[in-house]
């Protein structure tokens, strides 16, 4: 292994020279810079990440917890943070929740365990309105960046969040206007805020148009493919007469439109269907999707955490999230002319 030593050896200069020069400090020449930068790599010189971790307080690590890297919409997500923290000169650790409360606490004790410099967490729901991990994230100050709506159990952290109620009844909006009266509804997760979200904004654009929000339309859905399959062989056994589905996210809908596509239903011209999400599979949707919702990877870039003199600073949700002096961005829904839409 070669130590600075090594090269202040056959440099001919001090070690701390050796040092100030490979971390550009600015009481060096660009010359001797540029000479023992160039020694450095011609020897293989591999810098001590934990030697200088020590030295400066700081791992360089940021730690992220999602539910599944399978699901299409965090996995764009995870490879825009990713690119972000390397801009910033920050490594990144990748652990999966399996939506589990307790896989969640192992994951964040974790990156405790290695001293992370920052969090993004994509929140396990749960309908308790504690959570003692998060609880100790906040008495220990780790700088944290919820991804997602926050719930009760961690709604004092700063979020990224999309504007779900907006979107969702923008989204029912549309299929209004394209004639349709009775609209099923796929439901997600219970307990996960942004599904209550969009439901209400559904029952809201149906209100607002005077029409009915009938029990008979809604279904529970969760929010993977298989999930989405099981609830359109359930509307179809009900006998619904339902013309249009408005799926609670992408995956849902593309699992109940394999269904619907076996059955031998025409999409568009037997039903119409709308996602929400803009997840990539849907351009292999034939029919193509349009886009409805906001861009994962512009999302993530904002939501990035400064240097390391950046400070967790707890967000009521009154007010804007902040972390130290900068702001993170909220989504905003974005909804054009919806998926599978008549007309």
């Amino acid at each position: 292994m070669v130590r600075l030593k090594d090269i202040a050896e056959r440099a001919e200069v001090s070690v701390m020279t050796v040092s100030k020069a490979l971390r550009d400090e600015p009481d060096v020449s660009a010359a001797t810079k540029t000479r023992i930068k160039a020694l450095a790599e011609q020897l293989g010189y591999v810098p001590d990440s934990t030697a200088q971790g020590l030295r400066n307080r700081t791992t360089k690590l940021f730690g992220l917890a999602v539910p599944s890297s399978a699901d299409p919409f965090l996995c764009g997500l995870v490879q825009a943070i990713e690119e972000r923290a390397q801009e910033l000169g920050y490594d990144l650790l990748l652990a999966h929740t399996g939506n589990l409360p307790e896989r969640e606490d192992a994951c964040v004790r974790r990156f405790l365990a290695r001293r992370v410099d920052g969090l993004f967490i994509s929140p396990v729901y749960r309908l308790a309105t504690e959570a003692r991990v998060y609880q100790e994230l906040l008495a220990r100050r780790v700088p944290t960046v919820l991804l997602g709506r926050p719930a009760p159990f961690c709604a004092q952290f700063v979020c990224v969040q999309a504007d779900d109620l907006a979107g969702s009844a923008a989204l029912t909006r549309h299929l209004l206007n394209l004639g349709h009266r009775r609209i099923a509804f796929f439901a997600g997760p219970p307990a996960a805020p942004w599904a209550r979200e969009r439901f209400e904004g559904y029952r809201r654009a149906l209100r607002e148009s005077g029409a009915d929000v009938e029990d008979e339309l809604v279904f529970q859905a969760g929010s993977t493919l298989e999930e989405g399959a099981k609830a359109a062989a359930q509307m179809l056994a009900e006998s619904s007469r339902a013309t249009a589905v408005q799926a609670v996210n992408d995956l849902v809908a593309l699992g109940c439109a394999g269904v619907f596509l076996e059955r031998g239903l025409r999409i568009p011209r037997d039903l119409s269907l709308a996602g929400f999400g803009n997840i990539a599979l849907c351009d292999c949707a034939q029919p193509p999707w349009p886009p409805c919702a906001s861009s994962c990877a512009a999302s993530a870039r904002s939501s990035s955490p400064c240097p390391p003199n950046w400070s967790c600073v707890p967000a009521p949700a009154s007010r804007p999230p902040s972390l130290g002096r900068r702001r993170t961005r909220s989504w905003a829904g974005r909804v054009l002319p919806g998926r599978f839409g008549r007309g």
